[in-house]
């Protein structure tokens, strides 16, 4: 998961109010409803030592849930009174949940915002392609692509003529193929989509394949819908579930490959929090693996303003220019995600990969891949 939409989060400090809020279907007491969800959660909020402005902008932001058109609900973060941050949820939480804390809960977005694949569905036929933008819910169309017109269909004779014309019609696919491959490169580029799926025949998914850039091979899933019955928004959202399972397999495999010495005796991942603190004040974390019920998320560790000042230990931010008077107790998972933030990495939950989260992977519920120096 992508976090640099976090970084207004870290250019202040704390302490911050961070409330996940589900949103219900429309109904007739739906006032009522976020107006006693807002009381609650200020009044949480209250409890937990907010200060009075904040507590009021967090209550104004859930009551406005009900003209929220997000059908899951938003997570909110608040700082000095007012909202600095309110993403939409990809999935509802649980329960409404406020926690007042030195850093942001950010943590949970991991699985309630979670991997949300972008993806360009490309309907292609040998005369044109059409693309759409697709998220979670619904899409949008990103435009047509018109291939060569003439000639696309084969003759019926098997005489000399058709072979010269049949190599035409193969040269106009090419042609076609190359410019629709060209097209959805461009178009994946824009939109920095995570999947691409291909609608189409096979002849024609095959060749528009092939011809895209080798860095987006690892993007494409290929469908066999026909182009004129288009692709459901039940198929699109089953294809980029599985792309998330897929890709959170897949670093899984990475992480549990790498725990092991190389050659050189090197680690290329870690998963006990003071190896973890140590690489995310040297900012050696290429990722960030989180499985949330795991023992060492909650585990507190003592963190100041700057980002790398992250301790196992209190005394050990003395070394790091920090009196111990000034550090806080914050939760490890919410330290770690700064660090990463901060530092361009990004982050995934296991939780899609249920193989690993049965397993206990990793270990503590916290482990991350080593950037290699």
């Amino acid at each position: 998961m992508d976090l640099a939409f976090l970084h207004p989060l870290y250019e202040h400090p704390g302490p911050w109010a961070s409330v996940y809020a589900g949103t219900s279907a429309p109904s007739e007491s739906m006032a009522r409803e976020r107006s006693l969800a807002a009381a609650a959660v200020s009044h949480e909020l209250a409890e937990q030592g907010a200060d009075e402005a904040t507590c009021r902008a967090v209550h104004q932001a859930v009551e406005e849930l009900r003209h929220d058109t997000e059908p899951h609900g938003r997570a909110l973060f608040a700082h000095d009174g007012r909202v600095v941050l309110d993403p939409p949820l990809a999935a509802p939480p649980p329960a409404n949940q406020a926690f007042w804390a030195p850093l942001p809960r950010t943590a949970p977005l991991l699985d309630l915002a979670g991997e949300d694949p972008v993806c360009v569905v490309a309907y292609v036929d040998r005369r044109g392609a059409r693309f759409e933008l697709r998220g979670a819910p619904g899409g949008e169309d990103a435009g047509p692509v018109a291939g060569r017109r003439w000639p696309v269909e084969r003759a019926g004779a098997v005489e000399r003529p058709e072979r010269h014309f049949q190599l035409r019609v193969e040269n106009t696919w090419e042609h076609n193929a190359a410019e629709f491959a060209d097209a959805l490169a461009v178009c994946q580029e824009d939109t920095r989509a995570d999947l691409l799926i291909l609608v189409g025949e096979d002849r024609e998914r095959h060749a528009v394949r092939d011809r895209l850039p080798r860095r987006l091979l690892d993007r494409v899933v290929e469908t066999p819908y026909g182009v004129g019955g288009g692709l459901l928004a039940e198929d699109v959202a089953r294809i980029r579930a599985e792309h998330v399972r897929r890709r959170a397999a897949e670093e899984v495999e990475r992480f549990l490959a790498a725990r092991g010495p190389d050659a050189e005796g090197r680690r290329g991942a870690v998963e006990d929090v003071a190896d973890l603190v140590e690489a995310a004040r040297e900012h050696r974390i290429d990722e960030l693996l989180v499985r949330a019920e795991g023992p060492d998320t909650h585990r507190a560790v003592w963190v100041g303003e700057d980002p790398d000042q992250l301790a196992v230990r209190r005394t050990e931010l003395r070394t790091l220019g920090l009196a111990e008077d000034h550090a806080r107790s914050a939760r490890a998972d919410d330290a770690l995600l700064r660090s990463v933030v901060t530092t361009g990495a990004p982050a995934i939950s296991v939780a899609p990969a249920p193989e690993a989260a049965e397993a206990g992977i990793p270990v503590g519920g916290l482990g991350a891949l080593l950037r290699r120096t």
